[in-house]
């Protein structure tokens, strides 16, 4: 069985999360795309939308997000977006 995916969701001034999960899906210009581990090398372009991290160790979360980017390659995810909220809000939302 494949482990974990390890995940990073960055904003161009701190780390919004960072840890392992299941699956990631976010909104790229193309439509939606769901990573899970053995996937293919992704590079996208991500639009407005929200991106969701699924089923880790560290939890579930979701980011509202106005575009970014994302990368992934043997299982190691890097999203790189611009918050749809102000500053100290993050746009993030725990999801439960």
């Amino acid at each position: 069985m494949a482990g974990p995916l390890t995940v990073d969701v960055v904003a161009p001034d701190r780390v919004l999360w960072s840890g392992t999960a299941e699956r990631l899906i976010a909104p790229t210009v193309e439509g939606e795309i769901g990573l899970l581990t053995g996937h293919e090398p992704v590079l996208s372009v991500l639009r407005t939308g929200t991106v969701r991290v699924r089923g880790g160790a560290d939890g579930d979360a979701e980011f509202a997000i106005d575009g970014g980017f994302v990368s992934f390659d043997r299982d190691v995810v890097t999203v790189v977006v611009e918050p749809a909220a102000p500053a100290g809000e993050a746009g993030e939302t725990a999801a439960h």
